[in-house]
């Protein structure tokens, strides 16, 4: 007999912090090669990533079992419709709440691809018939079971594969895919981390203890520092909501609008509720948030308990009596007659595109205003330029002195920091 082996390809999400994207194959002595695809995501923020993105995958689309999607960022799940549009017909994997999230998200995309390949004269990455079929293909796995990947047909194994997701408490339906192949008598675990929750999460629960696990591909984003202290971004975030008031500014927050967007609603809802600042106008004028808070409404089950405990006594934890929401370009626009002092959040998160731009255009140069980051920017972005302290920045061809007052909040990351890294993996000894 054969020995059997399984193996994993490294196809994207090394080197970069984007672009995830994990061949993982397993050879059985049934002579059968069965082929897992973990999550297929654009690279973001650089020119070479569109580069990367244009590219023919290094695998045949067309030989793909099964993908298994982690969670709805983009950088996890941007290139599925491109999978599709060159021959997958595979079956894709996640919770539900990942399902319904990537539907919002890759419509919005889908936006971008097209003005993308206008602009530039271009065939598109993908199409919105790609979209569709890919959503045709698309089957929810819930937490906490034990699911046969390859129950029948002629993939189908007489030693049962099989895969059990546990909450990575990164987004909401963020998943850890753990998956069992039985090699050469003995039952391998491999570990698919997805990205790591900072848990805790204003929002949701924490990140799920993982134990037995023999191997794990694991993300590291944070691998090289740590996170301040959890206590400081409240702290933070509130003092800058004191000081726009004081000043009659305006507080810009560059926002992502999954995930990132909802904690700090919530977080400045508590602000509110509580007492603990005044309660001023907040401006969320991020279409693709905004259509993603129902999904956040929908799936309450997989909130923490103050978040919990909150809505039970009559909080809506995401929205606030001074909370407008900004439907259309026109009342984007009507923003800027309102008096101040006030909160403006908007995409992007990186300023690389979005409403944010027309607000920082409107404001960068006043010293009013507070520029509040909220998250990682990366090199090449306007954000990462702003933040490193550019005096002078381009903006739709105008050239703006930059005279805002810049801060960062770091604790608000997603991802968890390189000494949450190590305690996760601490208990994690497998049988190799």
């Amino acid at each position: 007999m054969n020995k059997e082996t399984a193996r994993i390809t490294f196809c994207g999400g090394v080197t970069s912090v984007t672009g995830a994207n994990f061949l993982f194959e397993i050879m059985k002595n049934d002579g059968v090669r069965r082929k897992l695809l973990v999550d297929c995501g654009m690279e973001q923020g650089t020119e070479k990533a569109k580069h990367y993105n244009a590219s023919p995958f290094i695998f045949d689309p067309s030989d793909v079992d099964i993908l298994l999607v982690t969670h709805a960022h983009m950088d996890h799940i941007g290139l599925i419709p491109k999978l599709v549009r060159h021959g997958f017909r595979g079956v894709i994997y996640s919770t539900a709440e990942t399902r319904d999230l990537s539907v919002v998200m890759l419509e919005d995309c889908l936006k971008l691809v097209t003005q993308e390949a206008e602009r530039t004269s271009t065939d598109p990455l993908f199409e919105g018939e790609d979209v569709r079929h890919a959503f045709e293909l698309w089957k929810k796995i819930d937490y906490h079971t034990d699911f046969d990947l390859f129950p029948k047909g002629p993939k189908a194994s007489a030693e049962k594969i099989t895969v059990y997701l546990k909450d990575a408490g990164h987004v909401l339906g963020s998943s850890m895919f753990e998956i069992s192949v039985p090699l050469n008598g003995v039952v391998r675990k491999f570990l698919f981390s997805g990205d790591l929750g900072n848990s805790p999460a204003p929002i949701l629960k924490d990140t799920e203890k993982i134990e037995g696990v023999d191997y794990i591909v694991m993300e590291s984003v944070y691998g090289d520092r740590n996170h301040e202290d959890k206590a400081d971004r409240l702290r933070k975030l509130r003092q800058s909501i004191e000081d726009t008031i004081e000043r009659k500014g305006i507080l810009l927050i560059p926002s992502f609008s999954l995930e990132k967007t909802q904690e700090v609603l919530y977080e400045i809802n508590k602000l509110f509720e509580d007492g603990h600042v005044k309660e001023i106008p907040l401006y969320l004028d991020s279409p693709l948030a905004i259509r993603l808070l129902p999904i956040y409404e929908k799936y309450i089950n997989d909130y923490n308990k103050e978040a919990t405990d909150r809505r039970l006594k009559g909080d809506d934890i995401l929205n606030f009596k001074t909370l407008q929401i900004i439907r259309d370009a026109e009342e984007s626009k009507a923003i800027r007659l309102t008096r101040n002092p006030k909160i403006i959040m908007a995409g992007s998160g990186m300023s690389t595109g979005g409403r944010i731009l027309h607000h920082e255009l409107n404001y960068l140069d006043d010293t009013n205003t507070i520029l509040l980051f909220m998250g990682f920017q990366a090199l090449g972005t306007l954000g990462r330029e702003i933040r490193d302290g550019a005096k002078e920045i381009e903006i739709y061809g105008h050239k703006i002195n930059v005279r805002a007052e810049i801060r960062n909040i770091d604790g608000y990351s997603g991802h968890k920091d390189s000494d949450h890294l190590v305690s996760f993996v601490e208990d994690t000894a497998g049988s190799v």
